[in-house]
Parts: structure tokens; C-alpha cells; sequence
């Protein structure tokens, strides 16, 4: 029997993005140097990060402020639609406004999005192989960390939807050999002044 020890998964999006997409803003900046901080004394092993400009430069800035922790691209770390629900797998009363959101994704995230999210799943969660725990970083997008969690908590496919995530938060899901998946911290953002959080959302949502 080979021994497992638990993963402890650290999810964070990317932080703000200028408009252009070609990186981030100077709040975004000011976002992933904070969260690095946040994040000294944990002892991560790796820092994942999807391909776009946005998480490529917050991964290389919290790194930054870490201790030679390593950097890996990965495409099951982008930006893509998760699972794209049928009408009757959605609450009617909300059916219509969730499938004209995603009509409106671009084409190729919607088509190529499931087949990334389930080897997203299968590379990074649940525990791992060894007797030492592991901890590990991927800074993605808000679609990613809305489906590892709404799998960690074992809710359906559609509800990776709703569950928004602000800029440089950070998300903690631990997975322990021979026990369900515990989501220990979401969208927390203690390391943010009061600016700086809940980048790109309705002022009424700043906390």
C-alpha cells in the first residue's frame, strides 16, 4: 500500500488586471507583493500559475517575496469555463441570466474549459503520494478557484458559478488521507488595506 500524506491546496486569482490584459495595474502590483507576504512561513513547495500576463506577473511577485520557491506554467491553471450546465441542471428562476453569461465567454474557453477542469482536478487536489505534506500555490482565475471549491465541498457541477473571488485573495482547501476535503479559509483578503480588496466588483460587495 503506498503511504499519502495531505495536500494542502493554496488558491489565489490573479490580481488586478489593466484593461488591455497585457498585465497588471499598479493596485495589482501592490495586491501580489501583500499576498507574498501574506504568505512568508508557509512552506510551499511549488507555485503554479495559468499563462496569461495577469497570473504570470502576480505568481512572479509573490514569489518574489518568498524563499526560492519554484514557478510552473500551467495551462490547467488558465482561464477557461469549468462546466457549462444545462438549463435543467440551473435554478429556473435564474436559468436564463446564468446561460446568457456564458454565451457570451469566448468560444474556445467554453469548448476546451471541461477537459481542462477535470485534469485540474485530478493535478491538483486530493492527497498526495509520501509520508510529508505537501503545500502548494496556483494563482489562477475566478472560474478555477470557484470549481476546486464547489468540488471540495461536493456541490454541484454548476455551482463553480456565484462563488466570486476578489483580487490577491486568498483560499485554503486541505485534502487529508481518508477524510473529505475541508475547505479551511475562502476569499480572505486580511492581507489587503481596505483599497485594495474586491478589485472589478460592485463597490456595494468592498469589505
Amino acid at each position: 500500500m503506498t503511504d499519502t500524506a495531505a495536500r494542502h491546496l493554496y488558491l489565489a486569482r490573479h490580481a488586478e488586471a489593466s484593461a488591455d490584459g497585457t498585465g497588471l495595474t499598479e493596485n495589482g502590483r501592490r495586491q501580489a507583493v501583500l499576498l507574498g507576504e501574506r504568505l512568508r512561513g508557509v512552506p510551499l513547495s511549488v507555485i503554479h500559475h495559468g499563462p496569461l500576463p495577469r497570473a504570470r506577473q502576480t505568481a512572479r511577485l509573490v514569489g518574489a517575496q518568498l524563499d526560492a520557491v519554484p514557478l510552473r506554467q500551467s495551462e490547467l491553471a488558465g482561464d477557461y469555463v469549468p462546466h457549462l450546465p444545462t438549463r435543467a441542471e440551473l435554478p429556473p428562476d435564474s436559468a436564463d441570466g446564468m446561460l446568457g453569461f456564458l454565451a457570451r465567454l469566448p468560444e474556445e474557453e467554453r469548448e476546451r474549459g471541461p477537459a481542462l477542469a477535470r485534469e485540474a482536478l485530478a493535478e491538483f487536489t486530493g492527497p498526495v503520494r509520501g509520508d510529508h505534506p505537501r503545500h502548494e500555490l496556483v494563482v489562477t482565475h475566478n472560474f478555477l478557484v470557484g470549481w476546486l471549491v464547489r468540488a471540495a465541498l461536493d456541490a454541484p457541477e454548476w455551482r463553480w458559478m456565484g462563488l466570486n473571488h476578489g483580487n490577491a485573495a486568498l483560499t485554503v482547501i486541505r485534502y487529508a488521507p481518508g477524510m473529505p476535503s475541508s475547505l479551511a479559509l475562502h476569499n480572505d483578503m486580511r492581507h489587503l488595506p481596505a483599497e485594495l480588496r474586491w478589485t472589478g466588483f460592485p463597490t456595494e460587495h468592498h469589505t
